[in-house]
């Protein structure tokens, strides 16, 4: 059968009563191809006046990779960059040797209610990239391929997927699928990668006959192909790539090969060293939890 393993994840306040569904890193798998870290958020109403900015704060060894489906947010970061972020685009950021950002509510939308809804990942660098000099790459949604594939939509956010080649720049073979199947399709999912994961954000889906739960994430077996059904129209991504090139160690927003090298940016950022987001005084302080 194409199902390995089935992952439920858990509910995480971010603050403010931001809540996500984390579903990686998980006690029976870390990571999934390079993404160790997995965020679902919304689709969440925000109501004039709520507050769900995150403050500025750091990250080390990493790639934040950041989707919407609805709303918008404003990303700021230690380099200087400002990008509004809005449904479609991919928004790549390399914390390397680190980096610090924010992601806060735009201004004109402060006074107004709207719909957030989208998926946050991280994706571990290869250990010779770990130190890399940090970067930000905002990718349009207008540049990002699409096509249909049988009864499917599909984008292809990062990596090769029939046929198209995604802009976005990686550090190792990665893939990262938008699919949306219309009600009583079927999508045909080769194996894109020797690591492959399924996730639907809205309905249930059938893969290979074995009926999966929304917000679910679900492990293919390598090597296979998946057929993939959805009674009700459903809207999921597909992620993974080569096999992640060794165990991580994740502490708070750093992610290391090296236990030393995670002491090292906690100390950094205990000591306000690793820069600040341009105009903006606020910041997440360290927890108590030394790494």
């Amino acid at each position: 059968m194409g199902v390995q393993l089935k992952l439920t994840g858990h509910d995480k306040d971010l603050g403010g009563g931001f809540m996500v569904r984390r579903l990686l890193p998980s006690a029976r798998k870390q990571a999934v191809g390079p993404f160790l870290f997995f965020d679902h958020f919304g689709p969440v109403m925000v109501e004039p006046g709520e507050n769900h900015d995150v403050r500025p704060h750091p990250h080390i060894g990493l790639a934040t990779v950041t989707y919407l489906f609805e709303g918008a947010m404003m990303h700021r970061d230690s380099l200087g960059s400002v990008q509004r972020i809005e449904p479609g685009a991919i928004n790549w950021m390399t914390s390397g040797r680190g980096i610090v950002h924010s992601e806060r509510g735009p201004e004109d939308l402060r006074a107004k209610a709207y719909v957030n809804h989208g998926i946050q990942l991280w994706a571990a660098l290869p250990v010779a990239h770990e130190e890399v000099e940090p970067a930000f790459v905002h990718t349009p949604a207008a540049d990002i391929p699409a096509l249909a594939v049988g009864d499917a939509q599909v984008r292809v956010l990062i990596g090769q997927a029939f046929g198209k080649t995604s802009p976005v720049k990686t550090f190792a073979p990665t893939i990262y699928l938008d699919v949306q199947i219309k009600a009583g399709g079927m999508f045909e999912l080769p194996p894109l990668a020797p690591e492959l994961a399924v996730y639907s954000v809205d309905n249930a889906i059938e893969v290979d006959g074995e009926t999966v739960a929304a917000n679910t994430l679900v492990l293919l077996t390598p090597g296979m192909n998946s057929r993939i059904g959805a009674a009700a129209s459903a809207r999921l991504v597909v992620l993974g790539g080569e096999t992640l090139d060794g165990h991580r160690l994740i502490w708070w927003n750093f992610v290391s090969s090296r236990k030393e090298r995670i002491v090292q940016a906690s100390e950094d950022w205990q000591a306000q060293a690793m820069g600040q987001v341009p105009g903006e005084t606020e910041f997440i302080p360290l927890p108590e939890r030394k790494a």
